[in-house]
Parts: structure tokens; sequence; C-alpha cells
């Protein structure tokens, strides 16, 4: 049976830029469980989704639990600042441990292809672009979109479908 070598298969056929613009592939988190959220300082919901995704970082990381931050600035520009700017309010502030990845645009021509697929997995009720910062993809171990969660859902409400994947084996 043939299939198509181009399409990917999951989360772990992508590679990404890094804060510093180095590749990453996101084959080095196979075998995790991963909330892709796409990130804004200056926006209204930061400090409670900032607040307790930190929370959940600390809770799961060391059972297989990983958070991948992308920061865009497609709504209301909350997101105007450097990489290097944002790793420093994201760290500082928040104390964040987890990946913060290149700036990119989540929505449109110009859309990093890790969000045309997330995106392309599951759609929103409401169509298929991310409608606000803090959209929310779960991601299973092997790489599967499960979930996918609105700006306005808070991160701490996701805590039992991330229990739910880190206990499957």
């Amino acid at each position: 049976m043939a299939t198509q070598s181009n399409q990917p298969q999951s989360i772990h056929d992508f590679t990404v830029k890094d804060a510093k613009d180095n590749d990453v592939s996101l084959a080095i988190y196979k075998g995790k469980v991963l909330l892709i959220v796409n990130v804004a300082s200056q926006c209204g919901l930061a400090n409670s989704n900032y607040t307790e995704l930190t929370q959940l970082y600390q809770k799961y990381k060391d059972q297989g639990f990983e958070i991948l931050a992308f920061p865009c600035n497609q709504f209301g520009s909350q997101e105007p600042g450097t990489n290097e700017e944002i790793q420093e309010f994201v760290c500082t502030r928040f104390k964040a441990e987890y990946p913060v990845f290149d700036k990119v645009e989540v929505n449109g021509s110009n859309a990093a292809p890790i969000y045309k697929y997330l995106k392309s997995v599951k759609g929103s009720i409401f169509g298929d672009g991310i409608k606000w910062n803090f959209s929310k993809f779960l991601v299973d171990k092997d790489g599967q979109v499960v979930d996918r969660y609105a700006s306005t859902t808070s991160p701490l409400s996701i805590e039992k479908d991330i229990k739910k994947l880190l206990e499957k084996v």
C-alpha cells in the first residue's frame, strides 16, 4: 500500500526554529505528551495562562509532559518583542522552564507549517483559523493531535486530559 511520504504523519515529522534560530526536530519529543500554545506577552490572557502553564509544567514535567510555546504577534500586535525580549519576559516573570520557540504566524499564507498541520488535524467549530492568543493543542506520546482548546480555556482545566494521556502506556 502506497502512502504519501511527503505528508506529515505526526508532530514528530516537523522541524521548527528555537528562539536562537536553531533547527529543532520535534522528534525529540517522541514519548512525551505535548501542549502546543501560541503565546503573547501583552495579551490580557497572559498572566493567567502563563501562571497556569508553569504550574502544569512543574507538576508533570518529570512524568513526560512538555509545553511548546510559540510566540505570535498576529492578534492585536500583543507580542511585538524580539525573541530575546520574549524569553526574558517569560522566563523571568513567569519562571517558565519549557521551550519558547521562534516567533511564528499561525494564520494566513505565512502560517508556520506546524500550525497549518495542527489546524488541518483539529479544526475548530469556528473554522480552522486560530482565533486568538493562547489557543492550545494537546498531543499524545505518538505525536497525534488529540484535542484543541480555545484561548479562554484555563490550562488547569486541561489537567485531567493531560493526566489521562500520561497514564497511557
